[in-house]
């Protein structure tokens, strides 16, 4: 099987209502608060170490794609966002927890903390736009 890994747009981060344990590495999120500075309209973004789909791409996901959980966030625009962005209004976000293995499940983090994907998964993330997101061959087999 063929796997990517995927480095999706930093339209944002961590809003001051994230709710985080950053006392480990990765850091563990129990709430997100994502606060966009800006956004170019992409539908997967990310903000170490978690990631957001909009709603609608979220309904293109083939059923049976394993390694992920959709989760609620809560979304702002900052300031900077909205002096940049004065009429753009965002779309339904939801919080794509990846919770698979990179190189087993559709969805993994990789050791290296990179988002690696099936090529079944990243099919149905193409469907969405994904301009500022890069996608690069990712080597193949679990990594633990």
């Amino acid at each position: 099987m063929e796997w990517s890994a995927v480095e999706p747009e930093v339209a944002g981060g961590w809003g001051e209502r994230t709710v985080a344990d950053t006392t480990t590495h990765p850091p563990v999120i129990k709430s997100l608060h994502y606060q966009f500075d800006d956004w170019s309209g992409d539908e997967l973004v990310t903000s170490f170490p978690c990631f957001l789909i909009t709603a609608r791409l979220a309904r293109h996901l083939p059923e049976g794609l394993t390694g992920f959980k959709l989760a609620p966030v809560e979304v702002t625009k900052s300031d900077v966002f909205r002096e940049l962005n004065p009429r753009k209004r965002l779309p339904k976000f939801h919080w794509l927890q990846v919770v698979g293995t990179a190189g087993r499940d559709d969805f993994g983090m990789s050791q290296d903390h990179l988002l690696v994907v099936s090529a079944q998964a990243l099919a149905a993330l193409r469907s969405g736009r994904l301009e500022n997101c890069e996608v690069s061959r990712w080597p193949s087999g679990p990594t633990g």
